[in-house]
């Protein structure tokens, strides 16, 4: 009679990410498109038009390091897979609040994680789109039914790049590590080349020609800061990316931390520098408002042809391109992790709870993560980043704010090899930030973000009653 299996021999995640690797993964999806993409439109809200606009990168690296404080606290007392669905699900009681936090954020997250992987191949589209311009002609009837701008070659682009995207994340833990550290360097390159163009040929007059009433403190000018602190901070979205795959990370409780303070230090900088260096050589006013296209869809390409002419500028925009995919390539990575995650605990599909039987990941939520993203490149990109940050502010943000002072006053015995810096002035900063975002949006994404709440609630308590469990039945 034959012995089981022993537990060593069955599919499982191996710790692999080391530091290095762990600072590659954050920063090649924080500095993927954003940047790219986004100094237009960051550039063009009223009210706070111009270079004055950069305060809202500013405002967001502050919001977002309070806040990766929290990340940091949470991922090295809790290294598991999942990242905010764990901290949340033990921060507020894994068989009751936690229940429902948990939940509303794998619910929010079908909607915000495919969204924001499909920013990066929306932008990935938009700056091929400068290597071959677009002549691939819409039909009259897609035409109608597409929104605005979107047209039959951006969407076939993208959707091509989601799908390389799955492919090459559909192998083995051990060399996505090197990958990741590969895409990394193509990523530093690509900004050190903008940065090096901005300083050698800068122009103070052009980078701090501030419009007539800049600086007016009007409700104008601080509704102006919530939208561009919203952008500032999708562009710093993924300073936490490695939480999500905690699991696989060697030496968490240090490693972890220090790769979210380091890689968002290091963007805060590289973003700043990038901003100065596009609007101290061409005129913001050429490339604003943002809805005009043209150059505003691939800003930094046209800065490097500007400099060095056309051929330069599309050698530099396949470095573009690159690390757009070395973005997009870190967050499906990441945010496979989640179902995942879920699925294992009971909370989700069982079905996302299987892992590769020979290459030990979790395919199934790469594939489907992976498609859906795919299916969302055709929603504009300022309804895209709209919608994910509203999205998940109050779950994610906000929840996990309040789980950290929770669980410092009911699990004060929990192992924690990192702690927040001045604590609870952090916490209260940047609880304060995501509310001041959230309710300087457009009142159509703070609908979309409330609505969406609101149905993941009540889906929550239909699944409770029909499988008896909290509120509705006993504990498990």
């Amino acid at each position: 009679m034959h012995e089981p299996p022993s537990p060593s021999s069955e599919p499982h995640l191996l710790r692999r990410f080391n530091l290095l690797e762990a600072t590659a993964l954050n920063m090649s999806n924080m500095v993927g498109v954003g940047p790219f993409l986004t100094i237009p439109i960051l550039l063009s809200f009223p009210g706070l038009v111009g270079p004055q606009a950069m305060l809202g990168w500013i405002a967001a690296f502050i919001l977002t390091m309070c806040d990766s404080l929290i990340w940091s606290e949470l991922g090295a007392a809790m290294p598991g897979s999942g990242g905010s669905y764990l901290y949340l699900r033990e921060g507020f009681g894994r068989e009751t609040f936690g229940r429902l936090m948990a939940f509303l954020f794998i619910w929010q997250f079908i909607f915000s994680g495919p969204l924001e992987i499909a920013s990066g191949y929306i932008g990935f589209a938009k700056y091929f789109s400068y290597m071959v311009p677009e002549r691939l002609a819409t039909p009259g009837w897609l035409a109608s039914i597409l929104p605005s701008g979107v047209t039959s070659q951006a969407i076939l682009v993208a959707a091509a790049v989601g799908l390389l995207n799955v492919v090459v994340l559909y192998r083995r833990i051990t060399t996505i590590g090197v990958l990741t550290v590969c895409l990394w360097i193509g990523t530093l390159i690509t900004v050190s080349a903008v940065i090096l163009t901005g300083v050698v040929h800068f122009n103070p007059k052009l980078a701090f020609d501030f419009p007539p009433g800049a600086f007016s403190f009007s409700f104008g000018f601080f509704l102006g800061l919530g939208k561009a602190s919203a952008i500032g901070v999708y562009d710093y979205l993924g300073y936490y990316d490695v939480c999500y795959i905690g699991e696989e990370v060697k030496n968490p409780g240090k490693v972890i931390p220090r790769s979210i303070l380091l890689s968002l230090t290091v963007v805060a900088l590289v973003y700043f520098t990038m901003n100065l260096s596009v609007i101290g050589v061409i005129p913001w006013r050429e490339f604003i408002p943002a809805t005009q296209g043209t150059i505003s869809d691939y800003i930094v390409s046209h800065l490097m042809e500007r400099v060095y002419g056309v051929q330069t500028a599309q050698v530099f925009t396949l470095l573009v391109l690159w690390t757009t995919f070395g973005s997009v390539f870190a967050l499906l990575l990441g945010y496979s992790r989640i179902p995942y995650a879920a699925a294992q605990d009971g909370c989700f599909f069982s079905v996302f709870a299987k892992l590769h039987p020979t290459k030990s990941f979790p395919h199934v939520s790469v594939l489907v993560i992976g498609l859906i993203s795919v299916v969302c490149c055709v929603v504009p990109l300022d309804v895209v980043i709209g919608a994910l940050i509203t999205t998940r502010i109050l779950v994610q943000f906000v929840g996990q704010n309040l789980a950290v002072i929770r669980l410092r006053r009911v699990a004060p015995d929990l192992e924690r090899p990192y702690r927040i810096w001045l604590y609870p002035v952090p916490n209260l900063i940047a609880l304060a930030g995501w509310l001041f975002i959230f309710f300087t949006s457009e009142p159509r994404t703070i609908l979309f973000g409330l609505g969406m709440l609101l149905l993941g609630v009540i889906f929550f308590l239909v699944w409770s009653r029909w499988s008896g469990r909290w509120p509705f039945g006993a504990e498990s």
